[in-house]
Formats: C-alpha cells, structure tokens, sequence
C-alpha cells in the first residue's frame, strides 16, 4: 500500500530547499492590489500556514471534520488558508455558499456580517494590509490579528490529501501557470505542483496573451495551464 502523505508532510518536504519560491502570484485586477508581484517560498508559506492553522486551533476551536469555508479568489492567501485549515484536520469547501459551516474565511464584509457560520475570518488581500475595511462585529480580522500567532503549528490531526488531489504525473520540479478563476481548481494545482517539488505561478484578472507570455518566460514556467 503506498505510503499516504499529509498536508504537514508536504510542507516539510518543501523545507528541504526553504528559499525556493513556491507561488508566485501577478494580480492583473483593477482592484486595490493590482499591480502586485507576489512572490512566497516555502519557508514563508509555511510561516503563514502555521499562523493560520495557530488561530484555527487556539482560538476558534477547529479541529477534525469541521467545515472551513474559503470564499476567495484563487490567491496566494487562499493557499495558506487551506493549507492550514487541512493541517489541523478539517473539511475545506471552496465557494459562497453562506450556510452550514463551521468557519467563513471570506474577503467579503457584507458575506462575513451575514453569514451564520459559528465563527467568521475576514480576510484583506493586499500584502501590506494590518487592518481591514469595516469589519463586522464579531468577526475576525485577519489583517490585524494573524502576524501575533506562532509561526511553527505542531497540533491537529492533518488531513491526508491524494484522496482531494490525486498525483497529475507532472514532472519533478514543474514550474506550473495558471489564470483559473476558480478556487478549488486553483487549490488542486497547487498540490499538484508541490506533489512533485514544484511551483505556481498565478495570474490573478485579465492580462493579454502577450503579458502571459512574457511573464511566463520570464518566470521559467514549464507547463501552462490556460
């Protein structure tokens, strides 16, 4: 029987060349983080990662076969959510879909204010946020409240992830693009990539087939997706 990985695993595996960049993600949208170059190793990843899943466990109480749900753009802060919300055990359902969960992560004050969830996390996307903009009474402000949690995360019990993203058969070391504006396919590349000691890079909004093509040359992008 093949050995089953986890999502800690995973990250560590990564650790073994710490500095080598991990995702890097363009923002071509028209919002308030356009024109970003964001660029994270696996060292930093897994230091947000463990932030995160510090908060899930420490003070939100998420654990096994709770439900997290990520309702955010394909996005370099939508990976460590996951990654995190995976590491301590828990169910990760991508979408907008207000009811049933245990925990909203959204980008979305109206949705956090909204939402029935038993805790909520409202997350700014830009990288140099510590606030955000009108946050909900009740609701968690990540932008503010994130960077005082550790960055090393030893609890939970980490979800196993072949089952949610089964082995692609890319080469080791692929260096992956993609411009999907859909979160759960976005997550998926993701593992792929880091399944076979890869990387992401991520094109957020609208950007000429041109852009593309240089950014991808640039970037030593070995496989492209759309």
């Amino acid at each position: 029987m093949a050995h089953m990985r986890t999502i800690p695993g995973l990250l560590a595996d990564l650790q073994r060349e710490g500095s080598r960049p991990r995702i890097t993600m363009y923002d071509d949208t028209h919002g308030p983080t356009a024109p970003e170059r964001i660029e994270l190793s696996a060292r930093v990843l897994d230091n947000w990662v463990a932030k995160a899943a510090n908060l899930l466990v420490e003070d939100l109480d998420i654990g096994p076969q709770d439900s997290v749900l990520l309702d955010l753009p394909p996005h370099w802060r939508a990976a460590y959510w996951a990654l995190a919300a995976w590491s301590v055990g828990a169910r990760v359902v991508p979408g907008a879909d207000l009811e049933g969960a245990d925990l909203l992560v959204t980008g979305n004050a109206d949705r956090a204010a909204r939402s029935d969830a038993r805790d909520r996390v409202l997350v700014t996307l830009p990288a140099l946020a510590r606030s955000g903009d009108q946050v909900p009474a009740g609701v968690v402000d990540e932008a503010r409240v994130l960077f005082t949690y550790g960055d090393v995360f030893t609890g939970g019990e980490p979800t196993a992830y072949p089952s949610w993203a089964p082995d692609p058969h890319w080469e080791r070391g692929t260096r992956v693009h993609t411009a999907t504006p859909d979160l759960a396919e976005f997550l998926k590349v993701c593992l792929h990539a880091w399944a076979v000691d890869g990387s992401v890079v991520l094109s957020r909004g609208q950007a000429e087939a041109s852009v593309i093509e240089r950014r991808c040359a640039a970037e030593g992008v070995t496989l492209t997706l759309d």
